[in-house]
């Protein structure tokens, strides 16, 4: 699908003369995510580079959804937010979180901390929230021994998949996330919202949508109805972008299924999801879902100094499982803010 451009948003063209000390490839044959870029001379300076072709940069992720620069100096956390400061200009810090990562500055994460045997199913980071980021920005400094990828997927082409039947009830109904906190697993309602206070928890949930229930002993549930497709800020694109398939039950390992349901009862998981208006979703829908999910994924493997900047609205990421050490930082920026919980405006 190509591109339609909002009157007044539209990104001329760039020249590749005018950008090249680097050089530009399909990172796989016939696949255009991620564009490769890669050094065209000896020493080339990153950060300068992209503080020079923003507009290259910007033209590029709304083509591509994603680029991997490859091949350059970096080294350092110092260097990767050099380079953040330069594509992304407007750090977010990860509110209303739902993974273990470690906070490293101001503007850099660890990527998901979960045991390494386990993958993350693709996922656009927050698309659950009512402002998120839409750039995210990874980089590689240890690549892990096996494994480890950093899986991705044009949710454009994600949408186009998706039975027509299926997106049209999405349409209609939206999708609810409900998540309990304090029982034991995952993160406290504390960590999530960045304070100790209840009153400061409700006044964040009053003032994004969400309803929220005091269960007793300090435990938490929250729901929240947001929409399944949102079209994109900038390119007017409709997009598969929400979390339903990431956090319904039927995901989950069989185990690990088993176990929550034991441990916590269907209404008390962790999380899970349903239509908006809080029925059911078959898990024959779901599998459909990750099926389209699937067609569209790629792979490749982490090389250290790898930089991946991908525009969160329009790709999806996730993470295999791997062996030996790994350490991939992250950052978010450039919110993006959903207004009446429909209408999207970058802030």
């Amino acid at each position: 699908m190509k591109p339609t451009f909002k009157k007044g948003k539209k990104l001329e063209p760039v020249n590749l003369e005018s950008v090249n000390l680097v050089k530009e490839r399909e990172l796989q044959a016939n696949q255009k995510l991620p564009l490769l870029v890669e050094p065209n001379l000896n020493n080339v300076n990153l950060i300068d580079w992209c503080q020079q072709n923003k507009e290259y940069i910007e033209e590029r992720l709304l083509s591509h959804g994603g680029i991997l620069l490859r091949g350059f100096d970096i080294d350092s956390i110092n260097k990767f937010e050099g380079i953040v400061d330069s594509v992304c200009e407007k750090p977010m810090e990860y509110s209303e979180g739902a993974t273990p990562r470690t906070k490293l500055s101001k503007k850099s994460y660890t990527s998901t901390e979960f045991p390494p045997e386990h993958p993350i199913f693709l996922h656009n980071e927050l698309s659950y929230v009512n402002a998120w980021p839409r750039k995210i920005v990874f980089y590689c400094d240890i690549p892990s021994l096996t494994g480890g990828e950093t899986p991705i997927a044009d949710v454009r082409k994600v949408y186009d998949r998706i039975a027509p039947e299926i997106r049209d009830e999405f349409e209609e109904k939206q999708w609810m996330l409900v998540r309990n906190f304090g029982d034991g697993f995952g993160l406290s309602w504390q960590e999530v919202f960045h304070t100790e206070s209840k009153m400061e928890v409700e006044q964040y949930c009053d003032n994004n949508n969400i309803e929220y229930y005091w269960k007793g002993n300090n435990k938490l549930r929250t729901t929240q109805i947001r929409p399944a497709i949102t079209s994109h800020p900038i390119t007017n694109e409709p997009l598969w972008f929400n979390h339903l398939a990431f956090w319904h039950e039927s995901t989950l390992d069989t185990e690990v299924q088993n176990l929550f349901q034991k441990e916590f009862g269907k209404d008390n998981l962790p999380y899970n999801t349903y239509y908006g208006d809080g029925t059911s979703i078959d898990k024959s829908v779901i599998d459909h879902i990750v099926d389209c999910y699937e067609k569209e994924t790629v792979y490749f493997k982490w090389k250290k100094g790898d930089v991946l900047v991908l525009d969160n609205m329009l790709v999806a990421h996730g993470r295999s499982s791997f062996t030996g050490e790994r350490k991939v930082l992250v950052s978010m920026g450039e919110p993006v803010k959903r207004v009446n919980n429909k209408e999207v405006t970058i802030l």
